[in-house]
């Protein structure tokens, strides 16, 4: 099983950026997937989870901002990033129940 997280990257305040989950030897379409960020000096915490169903869940603090999302022909869960803040700033990564992608460095800085 492997997970990559991919998409990250610099952009200024009120920018956007697009995170990509491709998996391999598991499949995204069942079970809950999430993303999940680490900022310096944090704890890790959820920022948005898609269920089988394709309900999602996001923390109070990206709501109206980011979305999830799901292809199931390519096995990717994607992570909309929009009207980003430097408190978004923080290495992203996606979850399979176990399994952890490498994390994404996003910086949001001008």
């Amino acid at each position: 099983v492997q997970l990559q997280a991919f998409g990250g990257g610099l952009v200024q305040p009120g920018g956007s950026l697009k995170l990509s989950c491709v998996a391999s030897g598991i499949d995204l379409s069942i079970g809950v997937t999430g993303w999940y960020r680490q900022a310096p000096g944090k704890q890790r915490e959820l920022v948005a989870a898609i269920t089988t169903v394709g309900s999602t869940t996001y923390v109070d603090s990206v709501k109206g901002r980011f979305t999830i999302s799901r292809d199931n022909a390519k096995n990717t869960v994607y992570l909309q990033m929009n009207f980003l803040k430097p408190e978004d700033t923080a290495v992203y990564f996606c979850r399979k129940v176990e399994y952890w992608g490498q994390g994404t460095q996003v910086t949001v800085s001008s």
